[in-house]
């Protein structure tokens, strides 16, 4: 066997190693998200999204754009990132914990040349949401699936948005924003896209000009923002 052939073998094995030492542990942040109602009726959105897979061949060194409606209404998507490839995989109100539990089958029949996140709804000033620890604790888990596929893929987190229909929770999503910087900056290949300076206005507010009438959802002037922002960061590591 060519050494070569023998160290693609060895490194499988620590793969498949690592992944039985993890998963039982990694299991924990999910384990009382599976059954939920609102997560299971995600079913047929991610069983549409393995069709695509089945049915759609996607260039090696794709992007994978995944997380909330943000992602999902991005139609210009393709056209802004190009020369980038991209594959989209949103889906409207997508929290952390429910994109944890399909993490496997939305991710993994890919291997792209980075990963970009977006997931904007486990804190959003509802009864029931989640603290900030809860949810780095899903992106930390989210992160380790990516890991057993994609030891060294760059994942990009895409900093949740200020905005005017949910400013009662901004403080909240504010320290969820920070937790998750940090943590990017703790460990490699892990890169956080700082938004809020783009979209609040020199009095502290989030600009009404980049969003549409729901005051929530990006209209096209936020999404040449975020154009603009995402490719930065994209070419900063490419």
């Amino acid at each position: 066997m060519a050494v070569g052939s023998r160290w693609e073998t060895l490194k499988m094995l620590i793969r498949w190693l690592l992944l039985g030492i993890v998963l039982p542990v990694s299991c924990a942040p999910i384990s009382a998200y599976r059954d939920l109602p609102r997560v299971r009726a995600w079913e047929p959105t991610i069983a549409a999204f393995e069709e695509l897979d089945r049915n759609t061949t996607y260039p090696d060194d794709a992007i994978l754009f995944a997380g909330s409606s943000s992602i999902r209404l991005w139609t210009s998507l393709a056209e802004d990132m190009a020369p980038y490839p991209v594959i989209q995989r949103g889906y409207g109100g997508a929290r952390c914990c429910d994109l944890a539990v399909y993490a496997d089958r939305i991710l993994h029949p890919h291997r792209p040349r980075a990963i970009v996140l977006f997931i904007a709804n486990d804190i959003a000033g509802r009864d029931g949401d989640k603290t900030p620890d809860e949810v780095l604790e899903l992106f930390r888990y989210i992160v380790e699936r990516i890991r057993i596929t994609g030891p060294e893929t760059p994942v990009f987190w895409i900093a949740i948005t200020p905005t005017e229909s949910r400013w009662q929770a901004w403080p909240k999503i504010r320290e969820l924003n920070q937790k998750i910087h940090d943590h990017c900056a703790q460990h490699p290949h892990l890169h956080y896209i700082a938004t809020e300076d783009q979209f609040l206005t020199d009095q502290g507010r989030p600009r009404a000009d980049l969003f549409r009438d729901d005051r929530l959802h990006l209209n096209d002037a936020g999404y040449r923002v975020w154009t603009r922002i995402v490719r930065r960061e994209l070419d900063r590591v490419f």
